[in-house]
């Protein structure tokens, strides 16, 4: 049964990967394009909870966001937010950044906090198939790996 946090950001719909006990999330409201959730799927409220198999796969769920980011939206910088403020359970906002803005379906979309820390509240306004087409994209995107490796 998956945690309140992850129904928060959209679990199943926003789905883009899922590992043995953590899932990446399209974030339902978008700060810069293709902001995700990285979320931990076991019910802890504490990174010094984490088990150390968990914080082990975390460097390959890492790895994949970074190259999969890196190759279908060229982000210039990466940001790994650690807030729980609101929700309680591990999960990290990851918000690629960009200098320059990128577009979708010939719209353009600025990162408006460049080169300064993101606004966790900025909601960019994409469409429904705007969120649509990035979903794909990352999915499309994502690294395969064998049985047992993510």
């Amino acid at each position: 049964m998956p945690n309140e946090t992850l129904i928060k950001f959209g679990y199943p719909d926003s789905l883009v990967h899922e590992y043995d006990d953590w899932v990446v999330l399209l974030r339902p409201v978008q700060v810069t394009v293709a902001s995700l959730v990285l979320a931990c799927k076991l019910d802890i409220d504490s990174v010094g909870k984490i088990p150390a198999k968990t914080f082990a796969e975390l460097a390959t769920v890492t790895s994949d966001i970074e190259s999969t980011l890196r190759n279908t939206f060229h982000y210039d910088k990466i940001n790994y937010l650690l807030l729980m403020m609101v929700d309680k359970h591990v999960h990290f906002h990851v918000l690629p950044r960009y200098e320059s803005a990128r577009s979708l379906k010939g719209e353009d979309f600025k990162d408006t906090s460049w080169p300064g820390p993101p606004n966790i509240s900025e909601n960019m306004g994409i469409t429904n198939e705007q969120y649509e087409e990035i979903l794909a994209l990352l999915k499309s995107s994502w690294p395969m790996r064998t049985e047992g490796s993510g």
